[in-house]
């Protein structure tokens, strides 16, 4: 594969009659728009009960209770404890998990059990390191949510932690290993959109329960939830029910829209390119709407800078979030390139395919004399700019999963497990991991700075 894939190495395969496996002749084959599946092979196993994976769970809330289930939509794995800091997730867990399992508040004893095999680390962002760190000393697989760190220089403790223990660690952004990053990849590298230029992403929402005024309990009190744990090493602070179940609007404890919905895009963005990341970042936005005590921003507009490397040419990316979008809400991931562009989704991505004008219209040619635009025509004509086949080129294709799909959380944890069984690679490492999250974290320091950032997205750390 060249470094810097273009439309004419994408269209000679078109040509070429290989037997080479490639996207192209199948886009070229039809004019205009058309559709087509995308499938994937899964192993075929089946799992006694010696061979199950018994795994914990440890903060069983919303992104907890999600994790498990897609976990468990993968054969050979089973839940058997649970923890978590309020009694009645505790009770849940039960509920949905079987009475039989084992819960605790304090997440010490689930590593210490030796018929747990991996963990699930969902808390509040605050505590991802340290459990994360102390489940892998403790010999157990690990399974992080996004972002993998609160702070950026938290990240080369999980690095070094996951090699050292030799243990798998996958990081959580759900969609890594999804169909449509899978084929948009592969899109990409075939040059389909000859060099990047943009990114363009955006996530609106329009309710209380998408801006993260999640519903408290009525039972919340210093009996039912331990507020001093939660807190860690977060400034102390009188107990307040909000701040346990809505830990994401308060930078003591999350990381905002940044650490919650960049960091996805980010990870499809970097694994789709082969790329490390952004160097520079400058970030804007206020809390416009929802004045409920959080510290955080509800608006927020990054752009990136990305530098040039031997996988793409250097661009740029925008990132918005809107948490009072009186549209009614809707998000997009477009890869805009110098010959194309692809939408790009968990089940589907869409590719376009335009012709680039190379030759001057009646708009340009206005100011010149009928007899001067004759020879400007010609002119044009004779250097052959628009050919036959870069407009047999254009048109949209769109590739989509089949409607018995499972997908993408499914197969984030299938590829998870797999490592696990079979000491193989996860699509998500810590060090993936730490590049997404990084850039992310990127849109906080500037945003809260007032100032441009740099980063190095090499040795990921801040300049």
């Amino acid at each position: 594969m060249k470094k810097n894939p273009s439309r004419r190495s994408f269209l000679k395969k078109a040509t070429l009659g290989s037997a080479v496996l490639t996207s192209a002749p199948m886009i070229l084959a039809a004019a205009g728009d058309e559709k087509l599946i995308l499938n994937r092979e899964y192993a075929q196993t089946a799992y006694v009960a010696n061979d199950q994976i018994n795994l914990a769970v440890i903060g069983v809330g919303i992104q907890g209770i999600f994790d498990t289930r897609d976990a468990l939509t993968v054969d050979g794995c089973k839940v058997v404890a649970a923890c978590d800091l309020y009694t009645g997730r505790l009770e849940r867990a039960k509920e949905l998990w079987g009475d039989d399992i084992f819960t605790t508040r304090d997440y010490r004893e689930l590593l210490n059990r030796r018929d747990i095999d991996a963990v699930i680390v969902a808390t509040p962002d605050h505590w991802h390191r340290k459990i994360t760190v102390d489940a892998l000393k403790a010999g157990k697989h690990v399974y992080c949510e996004k972002p993998m760190v609160q702070k950026w220089e938290e990240g080369q403790d999980i690095i070094n932690a996951q090699k050292s223990s030799g243990k798998i660690c996958q990081v959580g952004s759900q969609g890594m290993a999804s169909l449509g990053n899978e084929r948009a990849k592969q899109l990409y590298e075939e040059g389909a959109i000859g060099d990047i230029v943009m990114l363009d992403f955006f996530n609106d929402r329009y309710s209380a329960e998408g801006a993260w005024q999640y519903p408290i309990p009525p039972d919340a009190s210093k009996d039912t939830v331990d507020f001093d744990t939660f807190l860690g090493k977060a400034p102390q602070v009188p107990f307040e029910p909000k701040r346990f179940f809505r830990w994401r609007n308060y930078r003591d404890y999350g990381t905002g829209v940044a650490g919650d919905l960049f960091v996805h895009a980010f990870s499809t963005l970097n694994h789709v390119i082969n790329s490390h990341g952004p160097n520079r970042a400058l970030a804007t936005g206020g809390l416009r709407y929802w004045k409920d005590g959080r510290d955080v921003p509800d608006v927020s507009i990054t752009l990136y800078d990305y530098p040039k490397t031997e996988n793409h040419a250097a661009f740029n990316a925008a990132f918005r979030i809107n948490f009072i979008a009186g549209s009614g809400g809707g998000g997009g991931f477009k890869l805009i390139g110098t010959e194309g562009e692809m939408e790009v989704g968990q089940n589907s991505v869409t590719l376009k395919r335009s012709k680039l004008g190379m030759v001057p219209g009646g708009y340009s040619l206005v100011s010149f004399t009928e007899e001067m635009q004759e020879k400007i025509k010609k002119g044009y004509a004779d250097q052959n700019l628009e050919t036959r086949s870069a407009a047999l080129s254009t048109g949209t294709t769109t590739w989509e999963a089949p409607r018995d799909y499972k997908g993408a959380r499914h197969d984030h944890f299938y590829n998870f497990f797999q490592a696990i069984r079979n000491n193989g690679k996860v699509v998500q490492d810590p060090t993936f991991g730490l590049r997404a999250a990084g850039a992310a974290l990127l849109a906080n320091e500037s945003y809260y700075k007032k100032q441009p950032v740099n980063w190095d997205p090499t040795t990921m750390k801040m300049i």
